[in-house]
């Protein structure tokens, strides 16, 4: 009797609970642009009272500086089908300072976390730590630098100096070009991404860069880089594609090898375009322009990325996996030609520029999303979403043919409208980007990507594919979408933008900021070997579709999983690296031209 009592205690106690539960503000517990955005959602069991109003305090003089009102509610039925969102948009408050954001309702007063306004704040706030994170994670340990000198090829004892280069996740200390070849569409672009980001990054905002005394470090941060990619080239002219520690503590146990899933290992260790190889050439070609040395002469960086392409141009589906090139070759070649087209002003890289962008065009849907094969595959991607726009909008740099550049603009045009058009087609207050996929032979559209994928295995967060739609949205949406104010974008894509950034730093379901040692809330440290782990400014993974759920629908966020905690938990180089494109990106005013569409 006396268990009774307490079960119907417990379900009375629980249900009280759930109807009188409070009021939850979700925000960016970091910062925002002075120019940009600014949203919050406030989350809530039962329906609030009508027009609540919110305000803007100063946490130093408790001065209110904005009041607004909260939006209609929203509902968000694949996630939590029984709460109610509200935004809450306060982007007309430009003045710098630290706030909070507070509501009544009824008697009781709600406050969230603290963030900042301030001209270009997340660059200001995070890119020396960003930078920092990335030099702790240099595979330099005297045991890495001992192994790696000697590294042996699978298969064989030929050994091959591959020292450099960065660990790839606070759980992983292998080094990759790319990590998920065998699966074909799934590539995603690591240790070159990085490099290349960081070299855009010091081209885009020098002035700010030297101002906060970044400007040293980050150059040599890419050139550091620059030099693994440049080690990484064989006699033979292909890139190694990946250093695989085999999870083990011994660090001669590393060997270059191709993966396969659940870690098996074979000899087809040669890059293609899309498995790194077109990165890597990417990288060389633009850092030589700065003619900087690291161990290497800005010569010849610029000599390995011709032998690169040059070899690639002859043998790349000999070592794409099946044989055949996809979306993923098309734009990351057509970034290695833009850069040597750029280095070089030669007429090949020019014309293989053309052609690969106007590749991209020929995949583009009518529905606006790209085709990733030569059928009816959506092209969909957890890390390098943005990369098509991005790849052509760097074109476009160099491009000055009306014919090529109004293709590729039209392009652009076409995803940026695509993008904004499948996120804003349900309700959606956290602003989440959506995406098309095909599932079991259907076109669905959903939040996250299918766990049921040609990997096999692997899904994770997607907070790289946030950093990257958001470069895309801003970089691309000056060209189509130019306006005098704000980010230089008209504001459905400045949103969208900043949305994607918000969530990563916490305006997110589960109030979590992904990026480590900011904000009010963290992922648990993750230890690595040779004194590697979790960093200040590293990005974890980040918020999935429910586990078990093979169309990605749901949502689901774990700290802890039996040991795959890694999904949600693991910081990873590409979030990173794409996060700083972003907020570079969104760091200096531009002053463009309107341009009628």
């Amino acid at each position: 009797m006396k268990y009774l009592k307490s079960l119907i205690a417990g379900i009375l106690l629980t249900l009280s609970l759930s109807v009188f539960a409070q009021p939850v503000i979700y925000i960016n517990q970091v910062g925002f642009d002075s120019r940009g955005p600014k949203i919050a959602v406030i989350g809530s069991d039962a329906p609030l009272s009508s027009k609540i109003t919110f305000s803007i305090v100063d946490i130093n003089t408790h001065k209110t500086e904005y009041t607004g009102t909260l939006s209609t509610a929203q509902k968000v039925a694949d996630w939590f089908p029984d709460k109610i969102f509200y935004q809450a948009d306060f982007s007309k408050l430009s003045k710098a300072g630290s706030y909070k954001l507070e509501f009544a309702e009824g008697k009781e007063l709600f406050s969230s976390d603290k963030f900042t306004i301030a001209e270009g704040a997340l660059a200001k706030l995070t890119l020396s730590s960003i930078i920092h994170y990335y030099n702790k994670q240099r595979a330099n340990s005297p045991e890495e630098l001992e192994a790696d000198q000697h590294i042996k090829l699978y298969g064989s004892d030929k050994t091959v100096d591959l020292r450099g280069g960065w660990c790839d996740a606070s759980g992983d200390v292998s080094k990759y070009f790319s990590h998920l070849a065998y699966a074909n569409f799934v590539s995603p672009q690591q240790i070159p991404l990085v490099t290349w980001s960081m070299e855009s990054v010091d081209e885009r905002i020098p002035t700010l860069l030297t101002k906060w005394g970044l400007k040293d470090s980050l150059e040599n941060e890419a050139l550091y880089g620059a030099d693994f990619i440049t080690r990484s080239l064989s006699t033979e002219n292909y890139f190694y594609e990946t250093i695989f520690s085999y999870f083990s503590k011994d660090p001669n146990a590393r060997r270059v090898v191709g993966l396969r899933a659940n870690s098996v290992t074979t000899d087809a260790y040669q890059a293609a375009f899309r498995e790194g190889g077109g990165m890597g050439i990417a990288a060389l070609a633009r850092i030589s322009r700065w003619k900087k040395h690291g161990a290497f002469t800005s010569e010849q960086y610029l000599d390995g990325a011709k032998r690169a392409f040059a070899h690639l141009l002859v043998n790349n589906t000999k070592y794409d996996d099946d044989g055949k090139e996809n979306i993923i070759d098309d734009y990351c070649a057509l970034m290695a030609a833009t850069e040597l087209w750029i280095s070089t002003n030669e007429p090949l890289y020019r014309d293989e520029a053309r052609k690969r962008a106007d590749n991209l065009a020929k995949r583009m849907s009518p529905e606006g999303y790209f085709i990733a094969n030569d059928a009816n595959r959506p092209f969909w991607h957890a890390a390098d979403a943005g990369m098509p726009i991005v790849a052509l909008s760097r074109y476009l740099k160099k491009e000055t043919d009306p014919a090529f550049r109004d293709n590729a603009l039209q392009t652009i045009k076409k995803a940026l409208d695509y993008n904004l058009k499948v996120t804003n087609e349900v309700s959606n207050p956290f602003g989440y980007a959506r995406q098309g996929f095909l599932y079991k032979g259907e076109v669905k559209d959903g939040f996250f990507i299918p766990h049921e994928n040609e990997t096999g295995w692997w899904w994770q967060g997607e907070n790289a594919r946030l950093g990257s739609l958001a470069t895309a949205a801003i970089i691309g949406g000056r060209l189509v979408y130019p306006d005098q104010t704000g980010w230089g974008v008209k504001a459905p894509l400045a949103t969208f933008a900043s949305q994607q950034l918000s969530w990563i730093l916490g305006c997110n379901p589960y109030s979590m900021c992904f990026m480590y040692g900011f904000g009010k809330n963290n992922v648990p440290y993750m230890h690595s070997s040779f004194g590697h782990g979790s960093q200040k400014g590293g990005i974890s993974n980040g918020i999935t579709g429910k586990d078990g759920n093979g169309d990605g629908s749901g949502i689901d966020f774990k700290k802890e999983a039996a040991g795959n905690e890694w999904r949600w938990t693991e910081q990873w180089i590409p979030h990173a690296a794409w996060f700083m494109q972003a907020i570079s990106e969104m760091a200096e005013p531009l002053n463009l031209p309107i341009k009628k569409q």
